[in-house]
């Protein structure tokens, strides 16, 4: 097998899936695309995040169940939102049950970078994260369980994800852009490292994503962001997760990005 592919058998069993995924992507829209298995049974739903902090390591292709799910996923990437048109939505159908993401070097699928194990449940949506790898250290999973009820049209649902090891805890606060932070409330407190807040509503628009250290005082807010993203359209009916990151060899700078949950 050639470095940076995958075989003869997984190219044809991807193709297969591809051309499958397209089809039905036709008929029913990305909301319900369908999984690599073409799941015959109870079905839940999942995506898989990129957070490798390891350059060597850090460009992955994924399976799950012996089934190509992604190639060459990058840093603060996920899949199968990554797949090729119109292949653009945020979770992929899998038989409920034990489950695992096989994850490879694209440099050299030779070489397993981990085996990540998740349940889904029937009717759940998970997310796995790819964690780990600075310093050589071994690459791991962290899984949640995200909600995605239909959002009122004059609405936007919103959580956070601190994957950001060295943020620790975090104060967040999602505003209008410029937003004055002295005077702002919290959207979320205290938000430690693996935590996921709740889901909350926002009104749609343009948003500012800020991160402070938990605590810090009002007066002090705007000095001590060690997380902004400037501006985020939020559009109505729809569910988003903000997740904070180290930097992509870990540490800073840090960062924050955000998955279309629905």
């Amino acid at each position: 097998m050639r470095q940076g592919t995958w075989s003869k058998e997984h190219r044809t069993r991807g193709l297969l899936y591809a051309v499958t995924l397209s089809i039905l992507l036709l008929a029913c829209g990305t909301e319900e695309a369908p999984g690599p298995l073409q799941p015959s049974g109870p079905t839940g739903r999942v995506r898989l995040v990129n957070l490798i902090t390891d350059v060597t390591r850090g460009r992955i292709n994924a399976s799950l169940e012996g089934v190509p799910f992604a190639v060459d996923l990058t840093y603060a990437l996920s899949a199968p939102a990554t797949l090729p048109a119109p292949s653009t939505a945020p979770y992929a159908a899998v038989l409920a049950g034990n489950r695992a993401f096989v994850l490879k070097r694209t440099a050299d699928t030779s070489v397993t970078i981990a085996t990540l194990n998740f349940t889904v449940g029937d009717g759940e949506d998970r997310t796995v994260y790819a964690i780990g790898g600075t310093g050589n250290s071994n690459v791991t999973g962290f899984v949640t369980t995200d909600q995605n009820p239909a959002a009122a049209s004059n609405q936007t649902r919103v959580r956070v994800v601190n994957m950001s090891p060295t943020a620790g805890s975090i104060d967040v606060f999602i505003t209008a852009p410029n937003a004055d932070l002295s005077t702002a409330t919290p959207t979320f407190t205290a938000m430690a490292y693996q935590a996921a807040s709740a889901y909350v509503t926002v009104t749609p628009g343009s948003v500012q994503f800020r991160a402070v250290p938990a605590g810090t005082a009002a007066a002090n807010r705007a000095a001590n962001v060690s997380i902004n993203l400037a501006s985020t359209a939020l559009l109505g009916g729809t569910g988003r997760t903000f997740v904070t990151a180290d930097n992509n060899v870990g540490g800073t700078p840090l960062r924050a990005f955000v998955l279309g949950d629905r």
